[in-house]
């Protein structure tokens, strides 16, 4: 990298999602630079992604509520862009302790907005929303035209971000958004060194079932048996970690390239019920994974997956990892990491330590990476 590689910010970068795009915006030709409290993320992170790209992994420990800190680390790097992962993401507990949701999500928002508009060069932003929006859908495949009616705070506070950045782009032209309604993010890098390190009680399927497999759990709760689709489970649209990271740098890439701002949807435009994906990771692990039934949970509904068609238009992004490599590298990143960051390998020894920078202001509320 040179002077002169663009520079990239990505609020709550060392998380799940945000690791796998600084990978991929490393690999497009950027500099990626993560902000992160760690909170929900684990500082080993750091070395992995340097084992990854072959560089230093530059990242500003703080937290995006701090404005003042935000603004010098994007004046500091230079950025010409952001990506905003941080926040707090589990629907059931945004409904326990909503006004967290809104304080972290909202209010993260607007600090990151706020500390942008001190900039002169940074009025690029990809936003990380949801299919949450959308509620209860009438039909499937949803498109972005569908009326958003959000059933949780979690839910609403993402659309809530959507509509403040909308009144943003209307006040003042020369700021370009990227609004990203991901589905079901799973999976993990192929190589094994990143993936989905979840804290306490997973919030997905996919690491409950890794856990199965591996034997941290005795079985897999599979809640409703009695939709109205194939198998009588859940159809969920999940959709490969790498090509949600790959859709991130397109967003970026667009952004920048274009100046037209835009809302898509991300996800692979299929369904999988959860007995699919239980039957596609027995394939993939060799080994069996028990299950129970479970009362449906409320709000659950029986089908959910995208239409994909604007994201081809507009990013020219499209998935094109199955549900077989889904599970394929997800067990790959459980076998080799059971203990997740805290898993003490040999090849993680690096030689390129990450510096890490702290926040002048200290520990805020924290933010959850995602």
């Amino acid at each position: 990298m040179t002077e002169n590689t663009p520079s990239v910010l990505l609020t709550g970068g060392a998380g799940y999602i945000g690791s796998h795009t600084f990978v991929a915006l490393a690999e497009a030709g950027y500099q990626p630079v993560i902000l992160d409290d760690f909170s929900n993320s684990h500082p080993a992170v750091l070395e992995r992604l340097a084992q990854l790209t072959g560089r230093r992994v530059p990242c500003e420990k703080g937290n995006v509520l701090d404005t003042a800190f935000v603004a010098e680390v994007l004046q500091r790097h230079r950025c010409v862009a952001a990506v905003h992962f941080a926040g707090v993401k589990a629907v059931g507990e945004s409904v326990q302790q909503p006004l967290m949701y809104y304080r972290n999500n909202v209010s993260g928002l607007l600090s990151l907005l706020e500390a942008m508009a001190g900039t002169t060069a940074c009025r690029s932003v990809v936003f990380s929303s949801s299919a949450t929006v959308y509620g209860n859908p009438a039909s499937v495949p949803i498109d972005e035209g569908f009326p958003c009616a959000p059933e949780s705070p979690y839910a609403q506070s993402k659309l809530m971000c959507e509509n403040i950045l909308a009144s943003l782009r209307a006040s003042d032209p020369s700021w370009r958004t990227g609004v990203l309604r991901y589905f079901n993010p799973v999976g993990a890098h192929p190589t094994g060194l990143i993936g989905e390190d979840p804290s306490g009680i997973p919030n997905n399927l996919m690491p409950f079932v890794t856990q199965v497999a591996v034997g941290k759990r005795a079985r897999l709760q599979v809640f409703g048996s009695d939709y109205p689709t194939p198998d009588g489970t859940g159809v969920r649209d999940y959709l490969h970690v790498s090509d949600l990271a790959d859709g991130h740098v397109a967003a970026v890439q667009a952004l920048l390239a274009k100046g037209e701002s835009f809302t898509v949807n991300l996800g692979t435009g299929q369904g999988t019920s959860v007995l699919g994906v239980v039957r596609a990771f027995e394939r993939a692990s060799g080994r069996p994974i028990p299950f129970e039934f479970a009362p449906r949970r409320a709000g659950d509904v029986a089908q959910y997956f995208a239409d994909v068609s604007l994201a081809r238009g507009v990013l020219g992004w499209r998935a094109t990892r199955g549900i077989e490599e889904m599970c394929r590298d997800s067990w790959h990143w459980q076998q080799r990491n059971p203990d997740g960051y805290r898993t003490q390998t040999s090849d993680t020894a690096m030689h390129m330590p990450a510096p890490v920078r702290n926040s002048p202001n200290g520990p805020m509320r924290p933010v959850v990476s995602a």
